[in-house]
């Protein structure tokens, strides 16, 4: 089994922190679960209910418990206030390969957020933990986050066609990745929270 992490809080840019969850993010679970498509590739309860919502952010927690990855929730500094979600999973770890996932509730998109906490995690994962390789698929039609992932220094490297269901159809997948080598010139390693 693997080993408990710890979540730690990092900076995501001048003003947001990347956190652990925390049962006042509910609201944010709410935001999420009205969305058309965050259910679908995600695990946030559809339908919605306090208890379910609950359910998630201890799922998180226990995530973390497990030693299955880091999930952090993205929050504005000046209020705490969360705008959405990242995740670095590392069921591929021992293979030298971690995954990465994002998402936004609609108040926090169009800002750079996603972005900025994505470059955070990235850089933490490459040169803090030391995984050779960050990975992370996107559908070809999700032009903003194919624009975050490539803002964050990710290369795309291919289509997997028919890689995963969502939706109950199986769907089309690019991959996208980042080696050690890969840090692009002039970003540094995020602050810690």
């Amino acid at each position: 089994m693997a080993q408990p992490l710890t979540v730690p809080s990092m900076s995501a840019g001048a003003d947001f922190v990347l956190r652990p969850w925390e049962m006042s993010d509910l609201p944010l679970v709410r935001e999420a679960a009205q969305d058309d498509y965050i259910p679908l590739i995600t695990t946030i309860p559809f339908p919605y209910s306090d208890e379910a919502a609950e359910a998630y952010v201890r799922c998180q927690w226990g995530r973390a418990a497990a030693g299955a990855g880091y999930p952090f929730a993205i929050a504005r500094t000046r209020d705490r206030r969360p705008v959405g979600s990242i995740g670095l999973w590392l069921a591929e770890a021992s293979e030298g390969r971690a995954s990465l996932g994002y998402w936004m509730a609609t108040p926090g998109r169009g800002q750079g957020v996603a972005g900025a906490a994505l470059r955070s995690v990235t850089t933490w994962a490459l040169h803090e933990l030391r995984i050779p390789r960050v990975q992370l698929l996107i559908e070809p039609w999700n032009t903003a986050s194919l624009r975050t992932a490539e803002s964050a220094g990710y290369r795309c490297e291919g289509l997997l066609r028919g890689w995963q269901e969502i939706g109950g159809r199986r769907r089309d997948m690019l991959m996208y990745a980042q080696l050690n080598g890969d840090r692009p010139t002039g970003v540094r390693a995020p602050a810690r929270g």
